[in-house]
């Protein structure tokens, strides 16, 4: 019988939750031998150009405005980058990152609330009491003391529920009103040259990050087979691999189910790892990840259920 749209949008989705998985563990490997932001840099610039490639025809045809709606993507993803790979340069458990990052999932209601003044459901606000204990959790080992690392991660949460929400705002059609109180329609960026920009905009932004901050001599004069292998892994595989499938999967399902299948990232990557790194975390940490991913259903609750309900619906007619 042959897969339909939905289950192979679920499929794909499934896997581009194990690419950007793999890619921490790349990553982590990678800026152990270089520094982080040109890490970044070179990372992003390397998978931008491999999708503005296959995207040269879009690129040519895309408005003034949608450049710039994709450059100013680009900005507010760059500035998370930079924040979360500085926590994975610092931090000291990955699985705990990915959960902390992860709370930018539940922080997108927040700030469409109160920057576009979208209407949220009740789950929302139930969902943040339950994130906010989970992240306590997780800081109760150092005496309320955060690592470094984590509040990184925390700064790149933030950033990356205004990125998720400047992105899907770009990526859609949408009704906007002038000063002067006339109403039309914008339209949306394609998805293909809408990531290339946006990559190779987080390229940009890294690059002049880590010449103002970062040595460049050391990593320069000692290149090696082993971070050629880590960048170009994490560029190619976790970068323009992962955003491929993942908007290829898009394409087949609506966004909302997606968001459920790619709330299982932080859960590949703390298993990933204990396996790789010899990574293991307390009861107590264990216990705030529980949490955090709980507050990622609830605040997804109706997506869920929705999802729940199909899948049974479809295990009973394909029973019968």
């Amino acid at each position: 019988m042959a897969m339909t749209d939905a289950r192979k949008s679920d499929l794909l989705l499934l896997v581009s939750t194990l690419l950007a998985a793999i890619s921490w563990m790349f990553s982590k490997e990678a800026v152990q031998l270089m520094p982080p932001l040109m890490f970044m840099a070179v990372r992003f610039l390397m998978a931008g150009s491999i999708l503005a490639l296959l995207a040269h025809r879009h690129l040519r045809r895309m408005s003034a405005e949608q450049l710039i709606q994709s450059v100013r993507v680009g900005l507010v993803f760059g500035i998370a980058m930079s924040c979360w790979v500085t926590g994975l340069f610092l931090g000291t458990h990955l699985g705990e990152g990915a959960f902390l990052t992860s709370l930018g999932v539940v922080i997108v209601p927040i700030i469409a609330r109160v920057l576009f003044k979208e209407a949220q459901p009740a789950s929302t606000w139930i969902a943040i009491p339950v994130a906010v204990s989970g992240l306590a959790l997780l800081s109760l080992e150092n005496g309320f003391r955060p690592e470094l690392g984590q509040l990184f991660f925390i700064s790149a949460a933030f950033i990356f529920a205004l990125f998720f929400t400047l992105n899907t705002r770009a990526a859609n059609n949408r009704m906007v009103t002038n000063r002067a109180g006339e109403t039309r329609q914008k339209d949306r960026v394609p998805a293909l040259p809408l990531t290339a920009v946006t990559l190779l905009t987080v390229a940009l932004v890294t690059t002049l990050l880590s010449a103002l901050l970062e040595p460049w001599t050391p990593t320069l004069s000692g290149l090696s087979m082993a971070l050629a292998w880590w960048v170009t892994a994490s560029a190619v595989i976790g970068t323009a691999g992962r955003f491929l499938v993942q908007t290829y999967a898009q394409s087949l399902s609506v966004h909302s189910h997606g968001v459920v299948i790619l709330i299982v990232e932080p859960v590949w990557v703390a298993l990933f790892a204990a396996g790789w790194f010899d990574e293991s975390m307390t009861a107590t940490q264990l216990g705030g990840c529980a949490l955090i991913f709980a507050a990622l259903l609830i605040n997804r609750w109706t997506v869920v259920s929705r999802a729940i309900r199909s899948w049974v619906k479809h295990s009973r007619i394909g029973a019968n």
